[in-house]
């Protein structure tokens, strides 16, 4: 029996997925009790889930000693292990990916971080991990850098499934946009099954708030503080004004009859940062049709208790939300530096926790041996 909660945002058109992964997670058959349960659809993995999971050694404790046995080198150690982390996680979702026409069910895994400036070593990754995961159901994630717009055409060319990840300002997103556009179309020449190619563009939310929401703090005016906890909202909104613009075009138009199915906005970063905000903010003020929502347990968690869903939150909402970015501008804070600046963060994160990840790995490889 599904929660009425989680069960309302499907009905409005919202395709939960969870910001989270581990083994555990899927031998336990909690992955499974969150689909039957909570309406779970899809999963999404990144650096620092992945290392959140490795230091969770245990279960990863039999598969570690067959890899040090065999003198597995650190980098193909982790490849291994996160690889057949999301193989197994896309099995346990085929079911839902053969019921929705592999548009849900789906199960996400990401280039290695330290390739984000390098266009031809993001094309080669992708590839390799899409060949070893060997599912319909998989999505490569490829950071929406300058470097990886084309990246993700090339990727989306070869007929592979992409999650674009590490989208913060309006203008990249109509890049990304573009990008997925031309993959499709030469996907198409390539002699490609359009409908076969799915992609979301992981469009980040909280994350925007809290740079701004300090810099308002720094003006320190109750005029400035007013604007807190609303810009990541209102840029998320204008996002999906985007979507609807650039989906409902000529271009679109000509892919779409051939079978080509849209790219969903994703909203990434839905867990609250400032606990002042209501926990489920970045979930139910972010209702639309044809969105995927990827909450990490704690938010999802809130959801279930207390998430209320009163329908669409973002249709029409686009003149209030431009008033937000317009008002946060006459204050001085520039968005272009902030979203700047957030994508280097998340950038310079990823690779942190990839570097924590194959630490983790080297010490088990290493305790393993010496048994």
């Amino acid at each position: 029996m599904s929660n009425k909660n989680t069960q309302a945002l499907s009905d409005a058109g919202v395709s939960i997925w969870l910001d989270d992964l581990s083994r555990e997670l899927i031998t336990s058959g909690s992955l499974k009790s969150l689909i039957a349960e909570k309406n779970v659809v899809g999963v999404t993995t990144n650096p620092s889930i992945f290392a959140a999971a490795l230091k969770d050694g245990e279960s990863y404790a039999s598969q570690v000693e067959e890899l040090a046995i065999e003198g597995t080198d650190v980098d193909a150690a982790v490849f291994a292990i996160t690889t057949d982390d999301v193989s197994e996680a896309c099995d346990v979702f085929s079911g839902l990916s053969r019921a929705t026409g592999g548009v849900d069910g789906r199960v996400s895994i990401e280039v290695d971080p330290r390739l984000s400036r390098d266009t031809a070593g993001t094309i080669a990754e992708a590839k390799k991990l899409h060949t070893k995961v060997n599912r319909s159901n998989v999505h490569i994630k490829i950071p929406a850098t300058v470097e990886g717009l084309e990246a993700i055409t090339a990727t989306l060319a070869e007929g592979i499934s992409v999650n674009v990840t590490l989208i913060f300002s309006l203008e990249r997103y109509r890049e990304v946009i573009n990008a997925f556009m031309l993959g499709l179309e030469q996907a198409k020449e390539n002699g490609h099954k359009l409908s076969h190619i799915h992609s979301v563009a992981s469009f980040f939310v909280s994350r925007v708030d809290t740079e701004i929401d300090k810099r308002l703090n720094a003006i320190g005016t109750d005029e400035a503080k007013a604007l807190k906890g609303k810009a990541g909202i209102a840029n998320a909104r204008l996002a999906y004004q985007i979507y609807e613009e650039q989906f409902s075009s000529e271009r679109w138009q000509v892919l779409a009859d051939a079978g080509a199915r849209p790219q969903r906005p994703l909203w990434a970063s839905t867990g609250v940062k400032d606990p002042a905000y209501p926990d489920t903010m970045y979930v139910t003020d972010l209702v639309a049709p044809g969105v995927v929502n990827t909450m990490p347990k704690k938010t999802l968690e809130a959801m279930v208790d207390h998430g209320e869903v009163t329908g669409d939150t973002v249709t029409g909402s686009y003149a209030d939300a431009n008033k937000v970015l317009d008002a946060v501008d006459a204050q001085g804070i520039s968005y272009k530096e902030v979203v700047e600046q957030l994508e280097e963060e998340g950038l310079d994160k990823f690779v942190v926790s990839w570097n924590e990840l194959l630490g983790t790995v080297r010490t088990a490889l290493d305790d393993a041996g010496q048994d």
